[in-house]
């Protein structure tokens, strides 16, 4: 018997099925096939031609899991309400979870290393490196962790990402339970910097989500966390200046300091345009616990500055890292408005430029 030949004379070929499908199958779908659990437990016997990797999980082959293998059996293992026996409940057997011809899988997503791995993440371990993947489930959930399957509890399940077919959690979420089982100060800084550098998240978000899962009071990550924010303000201005280039706005002066003569410092700005009286501030701003009066502190001083500017005829255009990364050609338009704008307003004050 093959995984690719029909498993009985009684039975609906599997051929139908996708190909890892027809090699990770689990006992509902096996009898929905013709397969009873005891003749499936005769085929996982020493040397014979199946194997059990995971409660009420069959692996059609004898040989070592793949890692899309490893993947879907932690999903069928977890993804649906289960029977008293601990063995998935799939009534429709054939499409279990089935979307645009891609299986789905309800409420569970692989998070943790091997969401991050699956995300891209150059500083991830390989998944067949991985002797646990994390899978995330609502917290209510009458499962356990065994074998490679790790349980991770939410009381709010963020909403999946499909890559390869494959439920994954966003990565905020998933470097934050991957962090949460890190104590390696140095693994830890090197997945942080890497969702910033590789384009996956802002820091923002990133931060939010090691706030929610009270992650930052961990010195390792609180220390990683800075260098999450420095390496974040870095790649937000090298994309203000690629829009600059690539999109044909007019050279700005760079991070520069405003006075007004013999007067107040008006604070900095990342770009400056002083023949339309326009400038450009980044808002790399990620909210921390512990820092609240710090944090209004700094917010309130973002206001004061724009509101002090913009009654001196200076248009401040706010730009978010996030807007950067996903819409630069809008944020383009932005500034360019802005700059054909200034011959239909009024003379600005004068402005002492200064470098910062």
């Amino acid at each position: 018997m093959t995984h690719n030949t029909p498993l009985s004379p009684s039975t609906r070929p599997l051929r139908h099925l996708s190909h890892v499908q027809r090699r990770v199958l689990t006992t509902a779908q096996l009898r929905a096939h013709g397969i009873a659990a005891a003749e499936a437990n005769e085929q996982c016997r020493p040397g014979g031609p199946w194997q059990q990797i995971l409660p009420g999980v069959f692996l059609l082959h004898p040989g070592p899991p793949t890692s899309e293998e490893r993947l879907h059996a932690a999903l069928l293992y977890t993804a649906k309400e289960r029977t008293s026996t601990g063995v998935p409940a799939q009534p429709d057997a054939e499409q279990p979870y089935r979307e645009r011809g891609r299986p789905v899988y309800a409420e569970a997503m692989i998070t943790g290393l091997a969401a991050l791995a699956l995300h891209g993440f150059s500083s991830a371990p390989p998944l067949l490196s991985l002797g646990t993947l994390d899978v995330l489930v609502p917290r209510l959930r009458r499962l356990r962790s065994t074998g490679c399957v790790r349980i991770v509890r939410s009381s709010s399940l963020p909403t999946p990402e499909l890559v390869d077919g494959i439920p994954v959690a966003p990565v905020p979420r998933a470097l934050a339970d991957a962090v949460a089982g890190l104590t390696d100060a140095d693994a830890v800084r090197r997945l942080l910097t890497d969702a910033v550098r590789g384009g996956h998240s802002e820091p923002a978000a990133v931060v939010r989500e090691l706030n929610q899962g009270r992650l930052l009071g961990r010195p390792h990550v609180v220390d990683a966390v800075d260098s999450l924010l420095a390496e974040g303000r870095a790649i937000a201005e090298d994309r203000l200046f690629r829009m600059v280039r690539e999109y044909g706005l007019p050279d700005p002066v760079w991070n520069v300091d405003l006075r007004l003569p013999g007067g107040p410092h008006l604070g900095g700005l990342d770009a400056y345009w002083p023949d339309h009286a326009v400038a450009v501030e980044l808002d790399t701003r990620a909210p921390r616990p512990g820092h609240q009066e710090e944090d209004d502190a700094l917010w309130s001083e973002y206001a004061r500055k724009r509101e002090h500017l913009e009654r001196l005829g200076i248009t401040v255009v706010h730009i978010t890292p996030r807007k950067l990364r996903e819409a630069i050609d809008q944020q383009a338009t932005v500034v360019r408005t802005a700059l054909m704008a200034s011959g239909d307003r009024e003379s600005a004050a004068y402005v002492v430029v200064l470098p910062r």
